[in-house]
């Protein structure tokens, strides 16, 4: 068996955390953002076409299943933040066709949503985009969250600290693990030719094509078949952010990409070594798993005007800015710099979440990208048809298919 735990490509990959205006709470504030078009279709096509022009590898779109909150459990009556968002799977289904080559990821809160739903819509995601979607799966932990569902109550917490937080956000990530299997068994539950469409004879499918897939577990029981054909990608790309072990557990059992905030160097040596025995202890060493880091990126040609933006966006906002993630100002071939040292470190990729969409996304595609192209560090142009191939990850086989 290969003990190969990372994707063959020795290639740079690039996306792009679309959400709202900008990830600085203050971004809708700026004279480039464009706060009045938010809820419209047009608006995130041009995101995503900004994109591609770049040549990244896919966008995610930000989803939750409440408004924004500087809290980190309950909501805020703050108005002077955005507020509200549009379902992200179907705003990646509207811009689908209006690209060809981008990966597109939305976000799935798998607490309160059902596998055999969210595998419906992304295999029709993958239909409809010829083979580009993906999904980015996440929990909740939020009391007003499961107040909208009504089907089941989540314990407060108060942080992560305590055994029992942590014994709350660890059955929901199990969960998660479970969620996402059971939307991979769907989407294997009909094998590739199982649709004959033979009008002479009269055949549509081959029902000996189109399996159960009886799954039993803790938090589901479901038992399939999908009502939709097996996705063009066989299994889109499964996704999740991961920041400390029981993340990390789901990213080495289920996903294709994990998305992790390291701050130095010796801190990503020390994620990518840890997200790779979870890997291996889930018994999938041999699968390609890539590792991305998220960075928030401030960038302007100036070290200083990408300084006094940031500076002048947290006067606006009233607070300094604060992430999860690293929060990188600078210019584009600092940028590269950081990059280029920390994929020596072990990672495969980067999630960059763009301080003020109208200006730092147009400067990751057209300063960020041209740079790391002159270092031979990122391509020149889309080499494949589908995200897999993008990423350089084989189209699995279906588990049901018999030789």
């Amino acid at each position: 068996m290969s003990t190969q735990t990372s994707p063959p490509s020795s290639a740079l990959h690039l996306a792009v955390a679309l959400d709202g205006t900008g990830w600085h709470p203050a971004s809708w504030r700026e004279p480039v953002a464009e706060p009045g078009s938010l809820y419209s279709a047009g608006y995130w096509a041009e995101l995503v076409a900004e994109a591609e022009r770049g040549l990244l590898d896919f966008v995610t779109f930000e989803d939750g299943l409440g408004p924004q909150s500087t809290h980190f459990l309950d909501p805020d009556e703050r108005t002077d933040q955005v507020r509200g968002r549009l379902d992200a799977v179907l705003v990646a289904s509207r811009v689908a066709p209006l690209t060809r080559h981008i990966g597109l990821v939305p976000t799935v809160v798998a607490t309160h949503t059902e596998p055999f739903h969210i595998a419906k819509a992304i295999a029709t995601l993958d239909h409809v985009s010829t083979g580009r979607a993906g999904l980015r799966v996440q929990i909740t932990a939020r009391p007003n969250e499961a107040a909208h569902f009504g089907r089941r109550t989540i314990p407060r917490i108060d942080g992560y600290e305590s055994l029992a937080a942590r014994e709350v956000i660890g059955d929901l990530f199990d969960e998660a693990a479970d969620y996402v299997e059971v939307v991979r068994r769907l989407w294997d539950s009909w094998e590739d030719d199982a649709e004959i469409r033979d009008a002479a004879t009269g055949r549509f499918i081959d029902r000996d094509k189109l399996h159960y897939i009886d799954f039993e577990g803790r938090h589901f029981s479901v038992r399939g078949p999908s009502i939709t054909p097996r996705p063009p990608q066989g299994q889109p790309v499964v996704s999740a952010l991961a920041h400390w072990t029981v993340p990390y557990r789901l990213v080495g059992r289920q996903a294709d990409i994990g998305y992790v905030t390291p701050h130095h160097t010796e801190q990503v040596r020390a994620i990518v070594a840890e997200v790779r025995a979870e890997q291996a202890a889930a018994g999938r060493p041999g699968t390609p798993l890539h590792v991305f880091a998220d960075l928030v990126v401030f960038l302007d040609s100036d070290p200083a005007a990408a300084a006094a933006r940031r500076e002048r966006l947290d006067a606006l906002a009233g607070e300094p800015y604060t992430s999860d993630a690293r929060i990188f100002t600078g210019t584009p071939a600092q940028l590269a710099d950081l990059l280029q040292e920390w994929q020596s470190a072990g990672l495969t990729g980067y999630r960059l979440r763009p301080g003020v969409l109208g200006h730092d996304l147009s400067a990751i595609t057209r300063g960020l990208v041209p740079e790391l192209q002159r270092r031979g560090a990122f391509r020149r142009a889309y080499e494949a048809d589908t995200l897999r191939g993008l990423l350089g990850l084989a189209r699995p086989a279906n588990r049901y298919a018999t030789a």
